[in-house]
């Protein structure tokens, strides 16, 4: 099988693309970087740039399904032009792909497995959200996600079958918001944001890789959310963490008001609570291999 993937130098893209190259599937990727372009029998690069409206054709040459994990990183300060750039970057590269795929009618792609995230949900303590929740624009995530997700559905009128993974917190020390959480907390300085009752929906990066691998193997459709079974609160989340590197969590917590002055629109990545459900991604047949948050945080800070 050949795959096309976009967003490939990413935390998640770069797994994936190891994963699916050691399964002896060839990989086709899509680069902003020149120098990153690599030829290989089964690792294409393909130079591609959507904000000027450049794509490499051949990028599509066997393929069978597309993976889109492109868009700008969310962990940097909203400002009124990065949160163009945020939206922008998810819109544009999957409008870009759509074209491509309308124009070359006979082309071989049959899937598109897209990212997306759980900031589609609204705020909530107490809700427990599943891929059937009418979805609102409540907030610029829930917007950025309702615009990337309705860019991605429109494949569907190609007959190209759409997947939606609804990413939550990935559990990674190679990227992501782990290293962040773990740093504070190893120098003995660790806080909770707020209350710390707020739900973090996660997955470690291990089961989400599987998951894309998943839904490519079995050809599914449809929006899945991709967190682990089992949701904890940020204090629950903190304190597992510090436990296991055997820190106290003695500083008081830390009000959205202050982080609101350090980083704008953006603290509410911290204080806002999102309780999700994994049941579809289960009724799948999927297997976790962490499903729980103790088995996740054993492998990633103990090796275990």
């Amino acid at each position: 099988m050949t795959i096309l993937i976009t967003g490939a130098s990413g935390l998640i893209g770069s797994e994936l693309t190891a994963l699916f190259l050691k399964a002896g599937h060839t990989v086709h990727f899509l680069t902003t970087r020149k120098e990153a372009i690599v030829n290989k029998a089964n690792h294409k690069g393909f130079y591609w740039n959507p904000s000027l409206g450049i794509l490499d054709e051949n990028c599509l040459n066997g393929v069978s399904v597309v993976i889109n994990l492109a868009g700008s990183s969310i962990a940097k300060r909203w400002t009124k032009s990065y949160k163009n750039e945020i939206v922008e970057s998810r819109v544009l590269s999957l409008q870009m792909l759509y074209q491509l795929l309308k124009k070359n009618k006979g082309h071989q792609v049959r899937q598109l497995v897209t990212a997306s995230a759980i900031g589609i949900y609204p705020h909530s303590y107490t809700h427990y959200y599943t891929e059937d929740e009418k979805i609102q624009e409540t907030d610029f995530l829930s917007e950025v996600v309702i615009k990337w997700e309705e860019a991605a559905q429109a494949f569907n009128q190609l007959g190209i079958s759409v997947a939606v993974l609804r990413i939550g917190l990935v559990l990674s020390m190679k990227g992501g918001a782990m290293p962040a959480l773990v740093a504070p907390v190893k120098k003995g300085v660790g806080a909770t944001f707020g209350s710390g009752e707020q739900w973090q929906s996660w997955i470690h990066i291990e089961d989400l890789i599987s998951l894309f691998e998943h839904l490519v193997e079995k050809h599914l459709y449809g929006v899945y959310n991709a967190v682990a079974p089992n949701p904890v609160t940020h204090k629950k989340m903190l304190h597992e963490i510090a436990s296991r590197l055997h820190k106290p969590l003695w500083l008081p917590a830390i009000p959205k008001s202050i982080m609101k002055l350090l980083l704008g629109e953006m603290a509410t990545l911290l204080y806002d609570s999102q309780r999700v459900c994994a049941k579809k991604v289960e009724d799948s047949h999927f297997i976790y291999t962490y499903p729980n948050l103790g088995l996740a945080l054993d492998n990633l800070l103990l090796n275990k």
